[in-house]
């Protein structure tokens, strides 16, 4: 009895129950083991340990250290696996410190992927369907060329803005006598008719709307055939004076008179030239005069326009316009490069003093018309209203047709052996008066 309640032997030290906090291995575990268990005990002491409690952990360890099994520190649970295995999967899982580079590596890739996992995870749900647009269809359209800005020119027949049709046409006469040589913008006309005036001295009704020259000149008195030409496009007339039946006929016939008489300010009288041949203008002064007397618009029938078409046979290399002497008969000479004729008179270059250039019209028209004197002996008489011959040469080559103008306001109309119109070139366009089909000669 007095040993059931003898107080137990003092509790040697037990082996540590968690291993990994010791940080010792198995191997040592056994070792310490061995030591501290004695070959041969005294049999009380034996009983005595025996006797002692040790707590299930610690028996379960060091049963696993005799037998090489692992011990589960968390469940103290032995796994049975063997010593080897034991030591192969704890060598895959320690880590070291400090951390390897391969170590370190792979720590920032498991990184990177969570925090892509993450972001994309995060993506979706703030997005959670992404609809995808179908394709768009191309469709390629006919270019369409743009509507050209230009039209016909009613007078010239050359391209312009369709604002140029809407302005008046202005007609101006032009002396060409020696004295008056060489004259200021006939090279810019669109069209001009050539006549003589008196005593075989020749002058011109030139017509302006697609250009304005900035000097034209010398501006010299009109005659009645002149007003019918004039007449027939509706234009303003411009002259200084005139004779007794042009001055007469201007206001029965209901001419747009621009009379330098009547509105100086239009008009200049130069200093390097004598009078009467000395008395210039522009045709934008000579305009703003129209337009300040109504005269804003011509309404009129042009020409008959062609393409041009060079022949590849010139037939029409030279023409001569005979009109009353050497000094003011005409000489034209074809060139092919511009396919216009080149002008002289007196048997020199017909130059214009605005750029000294050579005047060379696209086409040139010999009306055979009556010629006379009036019965006052001095001033030239035509018969411009009716029909008769024109002789047309463009592109190199002459045709053979027929004028015709029935009234005074009717345009000249040209048509060929058939009937049919005759078209002319775009350009200018230069019309002389002949007394008869022998004053006008051509050679190839």
């Amino acid at each position: 009895m007095i040993d059931d309640f003898r107080p137990a032997p003092k509790r040697r030290k037990s082996l540590p129950v968690k291993l990994s906090a010791l940080g010792v291995r198995q191997p040592e575990i056994q070792r310490q083991t061995t030591s501290t268990t004695p070959k041969t005990a005294p049999p009380d002491e034996v009983s005595t340990t025996v006797a002692s409690f040790r707590p299930p952990e610690e028996v379960a360890a060091i049963e696993a250290a005799r037998t090489g099994t692992q011990f589960n520190t968390i469940s103290g649970v032995s796994s049975g696996m063997p010593k080897k295995g034991l030591k192969h999967h704890f060598s895959k899982l320690a880590l070291n410190w400090p951390p390897k580079r391969k170590e370190v590596l792979i720590g920032l890739l498991v990184i990177v992927l969570l925090s892509s996992g993450i972001g994309s995870w995060a993506l979706m749900r703030g997005h959670p369907e992404v609809v995808t647009a179908a394709p768009h269809k191309i469709v390629v359209k006919p270019v369409v060329p743009p509507k050209p800005t230009t039209v016909p020119s009613t007078l010239s027949g050359l391209p312009v803005d369709q604002s140029i049709n809407a302005k008046p046409v202005t007609g101006v006469m032009i002396e060409n006598s020696m004295d008056a040589r060489p004259q200021s913008g006939l090279s810019q006309a669109n069209v001009v008719f050539e006549a003589i005036a008196e005593g075989g001295i020749t002058r011109f009704l030139a017509l302006y709307q697609d250009t304005a020259p900035s000097a034209v000149g010398p501006v010299r008195s009109a005659r009645p055939y002149y007003l019918q030409w004039a007449l027939g496009f509706d234009a303003n007339y411009a002259h200084v004076g005139g004779s007794p039946q042009a001055i007469s006929e201007i206001k029965s016939k209901g001419i747009k008179d621009l009379d330098q008489f009547y509105n100086a300010g239009a008009y200049d009288r130069i200093s390097s030239r004598a009078a009467p041949h000395n008395v210039y203008t522009s045709i934008d002064r000579l305009v703003a005069l129209g337009v300040g007397k109504g005269y804003t618009a011509s309404s009129f029938t042009g020409f008959v326009r062609k393409p041009e078409s060079p022949s590849k046979q010139v037939t029409a290399k030279a023409i001569d316009l005979t009109l009353s002497g050497p000094l003011y008969n005409v000489h034209y000479d074809y060139n092919p490069t511009t396919n216009s004729y080149q002008r002289s008179e007196g048997g020199a270059a017909h130059l214009d003093a605005t750029g000294s250039v050579q005047i060379s019209p696209k086409v040139v028209v010999g009306l055979v018309m009556p010629y006379g004197i009036q019965v006052d002996g001095k001033h030239s008489d035509y018969g411009t209203i009716g029909s008769g011959q024109a002789y047309i040469f463009q592109d190199g080559v002459v045709v053979s047709a027929t004028w015709t103008k029935n009234s005074d306001k009717e345009q000249f109309v040209f048509t060929d052996a058939a009937g049919k119109p005759v078209g002319l070139n775009p350009g200018q366009t230069w019309l002389t008066a002949v007394g008869s089909a022998s004053n006008v000669t051509s050679s190839p």
